[in-house]
């Protein structure tokens, strides 16, 4: 990424760079994506995962095994994702920066760094639903409607939102679901419920956003006999292990995972904020808080802890 005309191994960002002139404008992406697409995934159609930074990343330093971050007694505060965007300045790897066009709302398309772009993302990318087909989504977070959103613009004809927390349903409804799901009021396991009661063999795509690996062996196990394609989006706990019995997969069903929506940040992110821009992709209803400064950090934490957040914008 660059700042003027000059080239730079790392881009400091100023957060709040919307009212400079002459500066990039950049969404920064825990997925980079080599310069010049120098590795053997960025070169591949694939997959998305560049693994260029991804060591130093995964322990906190910049590429060089450093860090850019001091608290006030001189002791070293670590990067987180490779992003670190919770403070007024901060420092990415070029190849983490997703440079997009000058004029778009920073405090809007700031989304398409991660959760938005992740669900749009499984369904377009990862398991390319087609036209009239059928769809499961578990979890009705931001990346759950996103999965939802992106399964109405495929075409999908029937999307379930599944959740244990009806407030949801009304924006997963908005969102282009037809079917909700409260899984908690069920007397039967929900896979059972889905392939059996709404549906004849399953659905054909289904998608774990929870984390839950209970739930993502629920997901699996609703697809449809033959070529349902389950897919985990959500990250499980440290350690947590997902089973199946192994004939769920031998008559057919297929189970795969994505990250970032198998979207190659620099090259694609641009593009999706260009879709935006034009009208065709809207994101307005995801952000339901709004916060400002670095005392609003914590503020938007404890809102996502709340159970009534999307996704909290912090303006800093």
């Amino acid at each position: 990424m660059t700042y003027g005309a000059k080239r730079h191994s790392y881009s400091l960002l100023k957060l709040r760079f919307a009212l400079i002139p002459n500066l990039d404008r950049v969404i920064p992406c825990y997925t980079p994506m080599c310069c010049e697409a120098q590795c053997i995934f960025c070169q591949s159609p694939k997959t998305n995962l560049c693994p260029k930074i991804r060591s130093s990343q995964g322990q906190g330093v910049m590429p060089d095994g450093t860090s850019r971050f001091k608290d006030t007694d001189g002791n070293p505060i670590y990067h987180f994702m490779g992003c670190s965007t919770m403070s007024e300045y901060t420092v990415l790897a070029e190849i983490s920066c997703a440079k997009v066009d000058a004029e778009a709302p920073l405090d809007k398309v700031c989304l398409f760094g991660c959760g938005v772009a992740t669900g749009l993302g499984a369904v377009w990318n990862t398991c390319k639903v087609e036209v009239n087909s059928t769809v499961a989504v578990f979890g009705l977070g931001a990346v759950g409607l996103a999965v939802i959103q992106g399964a109405k613009m495929a075409g999908a004809s029937k999307i379930f939102a599944v959740d244990v927390n009806p407030g949801k349903f009304p924006a997963a409804i908005k969102m282009g679901a037809t079917d909700t799901v409260d899984s908690s009021k069920l007397d039967k396991p929900v896979q059972n419920h889905i392939a059996g009661d709404l549906t004849d063999w399953g659905v054909d795509y289904s998608f774990d956003c929870t984390g839950n690996t209970t739930v993502m062996r629920a997901a699996l196990e609703c697809s449809h006999r033959g070529w349902g394609t389950s897919c985990v989006i959500g990250v499980a706990a440290s350690g947590h292990e997902i089973s199946t019995r192994p004939f769920q997969l031998v008559t057919g069903r297929v189970w795969k995972g994505t990250a970032f929506g198998g979207f190659k940040s620099r090259r694609d992110v641009p593009l999706l904020v260009e879709r935006f821009m034009a009208g065709k992709l809207p994101i307005d209803d995801y952000i339901t808080h709004t916060f400002n400064g670095v005392e609003g950090t914590n503020a938007a934490i404890d809102a996502l802890h709340g159970g009534e957040c999307l996704r909290a914008v912090v303006k800093y």
